[in-house]
C-alpha cells in the first residue's frame, strides 16, 4: 500500500470523473454528428494513454463541447474518414511543438481572444442544441442556426412530439441549474448524470415519443482513416481545419492546465510535456477515426474536488469508461437525444463569460472589445476566421495602447513656452504629437523635454526635427530640446 499512498482518494475521484464524463462524452459525440461511441473512444484514449503521460498530474482528457461545433464542420463538409485524418495530423503537430518546447508560448495568447473564442464556442453549441431539444433541423450556419430559432419555436407550439422533448431538454437544465443547491448528500451523484438519468427515466415511465441515441457498437464505429482520406491532405480546407484544430485544441488544454493548477497545490503543469501528451492522445485517437480530445475542466475541476492526489485517478476513469463501453453498450441506446442537448445548453451557457465581461467592460473596455468581437466573429463566420480576427485585434489594441503619449504644455504668458512629452513616441500617434507642438505660438521660444519618454521611433524623431527647424525659421530662437536620461540639451535637434 506504500507504493500507492493515495489509491483510496484516487479510485473514489476516478468513479466521480468517470460519471462526470460519461453523459458529456455521449453528448458531444451526438452533437458533432458522429456515432456515440466515438465520444466514447476519445474519452477512453483520454484516460490510459494521455493519462498515463508527464505533464498535468490532476488534468483530465476528452472530447470537449469546446470543439463540437468545428468538429460538426468538418465531419460535415470532409466526411467522417477524413476527420480521422485531421485529428491524426493535429496530435503529430502538437508532439512537435512540445518537442519544440512552444508549449509555453501558447500563454501568450491574450486570455480575451480565448474567453471570446470560448463565448462563440458556447452562443453557436447552445443555438445548435435547441434544434434537437425541439425535435427539429439544425441551419448550417451560425448565423442561421440563431435566425432561425423563433421559427423553430412556434413551429414546435402546434406539434405534441416537439413539446415532448423540448420538455425533457429543459428538464435536464433545470435539474442541472438547481442541482448545486440540493444537499451535500444528493450531490455525491455528479449533476450531469443524475440530469441524464432523470430525464432517461421520465421518458421511459411517461412513454414520452423522444429521439434517442443510436446504438453501433463500440468495434463498429471504430474507422480507422482509409488511404484515400489521407489525399484530402492537398485541400486548403482541411489544412485550414487542421490548423484551427491545433491552436484551439492546445490553446483550450493549457489554459484549461493553468486553471486547474489553480485548484490545488500538488505539482505544477509542465507546459511541453502536456502538450506532448496532448498530441499522442490526439493522434491515437486520430488513427482510431475518434474524435479531437482536449484537456476538459469541468472534468478536470470534478477530478480535484472529489479528492484526487495523482494521475492514477484519470487512467482509472478511462478504465471505468472502457468497462462500460465494453459490457454495457446497449444501455446508450436508451439516452434521449433532446436530455443530452440540455446538457451540452447548460455546457455552453457556461462557456459564456457573463461576469468576465461585465468586469472587464468597467476596468479594460479595449480587452471587452476584443472578446466580444471574437466571439460574433466566430458565430458571423467560421471558428478558424473568428479567432483570427480576434488575435488580429488584440494585436492592434496592444500596439495602440504600447503608443500611449502624453504632451504637457507649460505656457506661463511671457519667456519660453515648456513642452513635456512622456509615454511611447510613435507613428501611430504623429499626427496628435504634431497638431500640438503646431499649435504652440511662433513668436515665443520652446523649450522641449523629451526626458520622460520611453520610446522614440525613427519616424517621430524625424517629424520632430522637421517641426524644430520650421519653428527655428520663424525668426524666434532655435528650439531646444532636452532628451535622455542625462538631460542633455541640444538646440533643434531631437
Amino acid at each position: 500500500m506504500s507504493k500507492f499512498p493515495y489509491l483510496k482518494q484516487d479510485f473514489t475521484a476516478s468513479l466521480v470523473v468517470f460519471l462526470v464524463a460519461l453523459p458529456l462524452c455521449v453528448g458531444v459525440a451526438v452533437a458533432s454528428g458522429v456515432p456515440a461511441e466515438l465520444g466514447l473512444v476519445t474519452g477512453i484514449v483520454g484516460g490510459l494513454v494521455t493519462g498515463v503521460l508527464r505533464g498535468s498530474s490532476l488534468q483530465v482528457s476528452g472530447p470537449a463541447a469546446g470543439l463540437t461545433v468545428l468538429v460538426f464542420e468538418a465531419v460535415k463538409e470532409f466526411g467522417l474518414p477524413v476527420l480521422g485524418v485531421i485529428v491524426l495530423i493535429t496530435g503529430l503537430l502538437q508532439i512537435a511543438m512540445g518537442v519544440l518546447r512552444l508549449g509555453r508560448w501558447f500563454r501568450a495568447i491574450s486570455v480575451s481572444v480565448v474567453e471570446g473564442m470560448l463565448a462563440g464556442i458556447g452562443l453557436v453549441l447552445i443555438a445548435g442544441q435547441l434544434y434537437p431539444a425541439l425535435a427539429a433541423k439544425a441551419p448550417d450556419s451560425g448565423p442561421g442556426k440563431i435566425a432561425g430559432l423563433p421559427r423553430a419555436f412556434a413551429d414546435a407550439l402546434g406539434d405534441g412530439e416537439a413539446l415532448a422533448s423540448l420538455a425533457l431538454g429543459a428538464g435536464t437544465v433545470a435539474v442541472l441549474v438547481l442541482w448545486k443547491h440540493l444537499p451535500a448528500r444528493a450531490r455525491t451523484v455528479p449533476g450531469p448524470l443524475a440530469a441524464v438519468g432523470l430525464a432517461t427515466l421520465a421518458a421511459f415511465l411517461l412513454g414520452l415519443p423522444v429521439a434517442t441515441v443510436e446504438v453501433h457498437g463500440l468495434l463498429g464505429s471504430v474507422q480507422p482513416p482509409t488511404a484515400s482520406a489521407f489525399g484530402e491532405l492537398a485541400s486548403l480546407g482541411v489544412i485550414g481545419t487542421i490548423v484551427a484544430f491545433t491552436l484551439i485544441a492546445s490553446a483550450e488544454s493549457l489554459f484549461s492546465a493553468a486553471a486547474v493548477d489553480r485548484l490545488h497545490n500538488g505539482p505544477r503543469t509542465r507546459y511541453n510535456q502536456e502538450l506532448i501528451a496532448q498530441g499522442a492522445g490526439n493522434a491515437l485517437c486520430g488513427v482510431l477515426g475518434a474524435l479531437p480530445m482536449t484537456a476538459v475542466i469541468v472534468r478536470s475541476a470534478a477530478n480535484v474536488q472529489a479528492g484526487a492526489r495523482t494521475k492514477a485517478s484519470r487512467v482509472l476513469h478511462g478504465a471505468w469508461l472502457l468497462l462500460f463501453a465494453a459490457l454495457l453498450p446497449g444501455a446508450l441506446g436508451l439516452l434521449p437525444i433532446p436530455a443530452l442537448a440540455g446538457v451540452l445548453v447548460y455546457s455552453g451557457a457556461k462557456l459564456i463569460p457573463v461576469r468576465a465581461l461585465a468586469v472587464l467592460w468597467r476596468e479594460h473596455r479595449g480587452e471587452a472589445l476584443v472578446l466580444v468581437v471574437t466571439a460574433v466573429s466566430i458565430v458571423a463566420v467560421s471558428m478558424f476566421e473568428g479567432v483570427l480576427i480576434g488575435i488580429a485585434l488584440s494585436i492592434v489594441k496592444t500596439a495602440w495602447e504600447a503608443s500611449h503619449i502624453r504632451l504637457e504644455v507649460v505656457d506661463k504668458g511671457a519667456g519660453p513656452v515648456d513642452a513635456y512629452l512622456s509615454g511611447n513616441a510613435t507613428f501611430l500617434r504623429l499626427p496628435r504629437i504634431l497638431d500640438s507642438l503646431e499649435a504652440l505660438p511662433q513668436d515665443r521660444p520652446v523649450r522641449v523635454d523629451l526626458s520622460g519618454l520611453h520610446h522614440l521611433d525613427h519616424a517621430c524623431r524625424t517629424a520632430l526635427e522637421s517641426w524644430a527647424e520650421r519653428h527655428s525659421d520663424a525668426g524666434t530662437e532655435p528650439v531646444r530640446v532636452t532628451a535622455g536620461s542625462a538631460g542633455t540639451t541640444r538646440d533643434t535637434a531631437v
